[in-house]
């Protein structure tokens, strides 16, 4: 199987480790990163300083914010306390190089006033590989997220389960999702360049191969 050249890393929601996925993708593919849109900088580093700082991930290969905002809120939220809306229709790609592109929360996750985040990912025609956490409660969560993939005509690649693995719960996403669970990753105590490659071929062995 090979991975997508581009593609889009979303999640259920705020937490379930989209950023830690994000750089062990990035650096066990040798992708490029991009975070189009970031909040809360005011309480705590950006996700693109995360994966210089942790990911040992070069600066070359992590593109600049489109918007950054201070508030650890919704993108509309965070740019109405600063006065600002979000233009998501003037983004485009920033290379055209192997690319992760990761997104803020979840898939509904009010831009601006008419778009979610379903709206950037479709701007930007990309797919998605969805990071969930493997936990009590993921089952629906999930299972939503794909609806609304689906109802949308956005390409579902592949679900990323994070978190202790749990054969139960990756049994029902797979069969009432009519999906594929394409890696389970467990937690990294101390995520740094080496666990975070040494995750990847753990999880992904055959990803990137013919």
């Amino acid at each position: 199987m090979n991975f997508p050249y581009q593609f889009f890393v979303s999640g259920t929601g705020t937490g379930v480790g989209k950023t830690v996925i994000s750089a062990m993708l990035v650096a066990g593919l040798g992708y490029d990163y991009w975070k189009p849109i970031q909040t809360g900088v005011n309480t705590e580093q950006s996700d693109s300083d995360w994966l210089r700082q942790k990911g040992g991930i070069d600066d070359a290969r992590i593109h600049p914010e489109y918007c950054v905002f201070g508030e650890p809120l919704s993108p509309h939220a965070a740019a109405a306390l600063e006065g600002k809306q979000i233009d998501f229709s003037k983004l485009t790609l920033p290379t055209d190089r192997p690319l992760v592109v990761e997104g803020a929360g979840g898939l509904l996750v009010p831009i601006n006033d008419k778009g979610m985040m379903t709206d950037l990912i479709r701007h930007l025609a990309l797919p998605v590989v969805l990071v969930v956490d493997s936990g009590l409660g993921t089952i629906n969560h999930t299972l939503l997220s794909i609806r609304e993939l689906s109802r949308q005509g956005i390409e579902l690649c592949g679900i990323i389960m994070n978190g202790p693995k749990n054969p139960g719960n990756r049994h029902a996403i797979e069969f009432y999702g009519d999906v594929t669970v394409i890696a389970e990753v467990e937690e990294m105590p101390s995520p740094g360049p080496e666990a975070l490659l040494d995750a990847f071929g753990r999880a992904l062995p055959d990803w990137g191969k013919n």
